[in-house]
């Protein structure tokens, strides 16, 4: 990592140590929003950090700003930051000017909208229409396991309107890559937690990372988040200008199985500790479970990838994988 990406997270560890206390993650799972966070993250570009210089980008490369993503769901920061992200990338990419403030995305129904209730414009895509709406209203909003509001919203008439080939596919795509990299964060997060907890739980006059039981588990939660590392790395690599399909597939698809075994093997660590609201853990693990069946779980994503190089014939499998 280059001393440019070490600056660029300690400046996001700074902006959460500061703004995102468990008071504020608190608050905001009970309808509070994260004003102060939101224009930290703002003053210093991150929020439109996933955009070119040209669509009013901070001139950042597309890796740094999925770095930084990444480290804010390491911090499990409580604003709608990958939607605004993935909002202006279809924007940008369709030519339409992308206003200020938190964006979210919704398409088909509109009944689970992310942050629906608390963003002012939302970017829906039917067929190959992008609508950006300013105007509409909030029917209904439930959470996810995370606490993250999802929105039922009734659009009006007016909104403005561009065509971009694809659009559906182009939405689903930029989701699953963003919450690849979000989950990749996270499940950092847990495993830093559960080598913390091993570290300094006592049980029978030394600490439990002693045991080689525990030992064991920490192994295969590494393991799990080096992958899920490796996964999100390649498809941001791949996916500069824009999503590719095969390599955000197979990161959803071995980042949401990571996520499972990974929150459980954390869990397992913390005991029953692990399961009250008292201990950070579940801050991570919350986002886990629910990241995973967001733009399409891993079972969505595998089947996916099994017929799309079936499709392509035995003489086609190894050239494939080979290009991973």
């Amino acid at each position: 990592m280059s001393a440019a990406q070490q600056d660029l997270l300690q400046t996001i560890d700074r902006i959460c140590e500061d703004f995102c206390t468990k008071a504020v993650r608190e608050a905001a799972e009970e309808g509070a929003w994260p004003a102060g966070l939101w224009q930290a993250l703002d003053e210093v570009g991150v929020v439109r950090a996933a955009l070119p210089e040209t669509a009013g980008g901070a001139g950042i490369a597309f890796e740094d700003a999925m770095l930084m993503l990444r480290r804010t769901a390491y911090h499990a920061i409580p604003v709608p930051l990958a939607e605004t992200m993935v909002a202006g990338r279809l924007l940008s990419a369709c030519g339409m000017e992308v206003p200020e403030g938190a964006i979210t995305v919704a398409s088909g129904d509109a009944k689970r909208v992310p942050w629906g209730n608390q963003c002012k414009h939302v970017v829906r895509v039917s067929g190959d229409a992008v609508f950006l709406h300013e105007g509409f209203a909030v029917s209904g909003v439930e959470k996810n396991l995370a606490g993250e509001p999802r929105a039922a919203l009734d659009f009006n008439s007016h909104a403005a309107k561009a065509i971009l080939k694809g659009a559906e596919e182009r939405l689903l795509l930029e989701g699953a890559l963003a919450r690849s990299v979000q989950m990749a964060g996270a499940l950092e997060r847990s495993l830093a937690h559960a080598l913390q907890y091993a570290g300094e739980r006592v049980q029978f006059g030394r600490p439990i990372g002693k045991f080689q039981a525990v030992q064991h588990l920490l192994a295969v939660l590494a393991g799990q988040a080096a992958a899920s590392s490796a996964a999100a790395d390649a498809a941001v690599e791949a996916s500069g200008e824009a999503p590719d399909a095969f390599a955000v597939a197979v990161a959803k698809s071995r980042i949401g199985e990571a996520a499972g075994k990974g929150a459980e093997i954390a869990h397992q660590v913390h005991g029953a500790m692990g399961f009250t609201r008292e201990h950070n853990l579940h801050y991570s693990t919350r986002r886990l479970w629910s990241w995973r069946d967001e733009f399409g779980n891993e079972s969505f994503w595998q089947i996916r990838l099994g017929r799309e190089i079936a499709g392509g014939g035995a003489d086609a499998l190894w050239p494939k994988l080979a290009g991973l």
